[in-house]
């Protein structure tokens, strides 16, 4: 459609059972007016009488494996109703031209920008080369286009801001030009490429993965290259709870070392027994060589090891509990998750700066406001600053908003739903 005729059709309702199912019927009229108003936008970026297309991509959500995917462990994630939208429209030649609302415009010449810097800037142009020579890597399809983009996916939260917009590059690609052909999947392995490889980031494939292929899914990533992905049928809203993210107001994107530390140290310990990574090892020879990796590695990368393989562990427990319906199991292993990641994978704090704990300042909140209730709370994402993670009772969920934002401001406090789709062309 052009673009005056896409504004007209969402504003006229024709997309209004699409935008329900994605948002929930509570959010049709807002989310309306946020895609009639990324029209606008695109117009006054790249012009009128354009043929354009609507686009989404949703947030991410660990529910349980914290930092073990890279470590080719175990997760259960899920896509979450924040979200990254895009305006796009192809254009003739090789030139990529990305606007995201509050950010500078992207400008990108695929066919000159084809591998990655020698010394990446850690920039949304390394994560467009990037999706784009991995496309080219895989014998897809690439041109040029033009995209307005706007995000509730909020940057450096831990709600994998960045893993949304390399799938939503990858999706425009896929409809504008390979017919929408390539699986979510696919493109979440190519994400992951593009900010391994360009954006210079070590992160494993559960973020890309979560926000691409949506609903609750737990990923085995015993073989990276064929992660087993299993859907879980399982309505937290409808068992009467809330998934709340807390915005500890703390941002994330400043501290890629203290994230990149967590793989490189138990891939360390990996290494000592001849393995490149922590599920290739064995948890008792781990133990029986703890005073070698203590001489050798120091204490931090033994205790992160063994984080790994109790969560790889629980990361089970919680799917099965899941596909059970205990939620009393779950709830009880989201906990031991949290404190697991708290005491011995330590991604809580930064040690740059002790002064500045909101995740342990939201975290100690959480604990206090759903003693005695039949709850759950634990670090969320990467870790270090940004979000913590609660599930609050439905008829408890305005009052614990209300005493998370009193701490740490208002609106800090999200209350979501999870929502059963990832990367999609509405």
């Amino acid at each position: 459609m052009k673009t005056a005729e896409l504004k007209a059709a969402v504003l006229g309702g024709a997309f209004d059972q699409r935008f329900t199912y994605i948002y929930g019927e509570a959010a049709l009229n807002a989310q309306k007016m946020r895609y009639a108003a990324a029209i606008d936008s695109f117009v006054d970026v790249y012009g009128a009488d354009r043929e354009v297309a609507l686009y989404s991509v949703a947030g991410r959500s660990e529910l349980s494996g914290n930092h073990t995917d890279h470590n080719y462990g175990c997760v259960v994630a899920a896509s979450i109703d924040l979200d990254i939208i895009a305006v796009a429209s192809p254009s003739e030649g090789s030139v990529i031209r990305v606007k995201s609302e509050g950010f500078p415009e992207d400008i990108v010449d695929i066919s000159t920008f084809t591998s990655p810097r020698e010394f990446p800037k850690g920039h949304s142009d390394e994560l467009i080369a990037g999706m784009a020579a991995g496309f080219r890597k895989d014998g897809y399809k690439v041109g040029g286009f033009d995209a307005y983009t706007t995000s509730s996916v909020l940057k450096g939260s831990g709600i994998s801001s960045s893993a949304a917009f390399e799938d939503m590059i990858g999706n425009i690609l896929n409809h504008i030009y390979n017919e929408g052909k390539i699986s979510n999947v696919e493109i979440a392995k190519l994400s992951q490429y593009a900010e391994n490889q360009f954006f210079g980031k070590p992160c494993g494939l559960m973020d890309q993965m979560a926000c691409g292929v949506g609903g609750i899914i737990a990923i085995d990533f015993a073989d990276p290259t064929k992660p087993v992905i299993d859907q879980i049928d399982f309505d937290i809203t409808a068992a009467g709870y809330n998934l709340c993210i807390i915005n500890t107001g703390g941002n994330h994107a400043d501290l890629t070392d203290d994230y990149a530390a967590i793989p490189a140290e138990m891939k360390s310990v990996a290494a000592y027994f001849g393995k490149k990574v922590l599920r290739e090892t064995d948890e008792a020879e781990v133990l029986a060589a703890i005073p070698a990796l203590r001489e050798q590695l120091g204490d931090r990368a033994i205790m992160r090891a063994l984080h790994f393989f109790e969560e790889n562990r629980r990361v089970s427990k919680q799917k099965e509990a899941l596909l059970a319906g205990d939620l009393d199991a779950f709830f009880e292993n989201v906990i031991a998750s949290g404190r697991s990641s708290f005491c011995y994978l330590q991604n809580v704090f930064t040690t740059k700066n002790v002064n500045e704990q909101g995740v342990s300042l939201a975290l100690c909140m959480a604990e206090k406001l759903l003693a005695g209730k039949k709850a759950a709370w634990r670090v969320h994402g990467g870790g270090f600053a940004g979000t913590i993670q609660a599930f609050v009772p439905s008829d408890y969920v305005e009052e614990f908003r209300l005493g998370m934002d009193a701490v740490l401001g208002e609106g800090r406090c999200m209350v979501l739903r999870i929502r059963p789709v990832g990367a999609v062309k509405i």
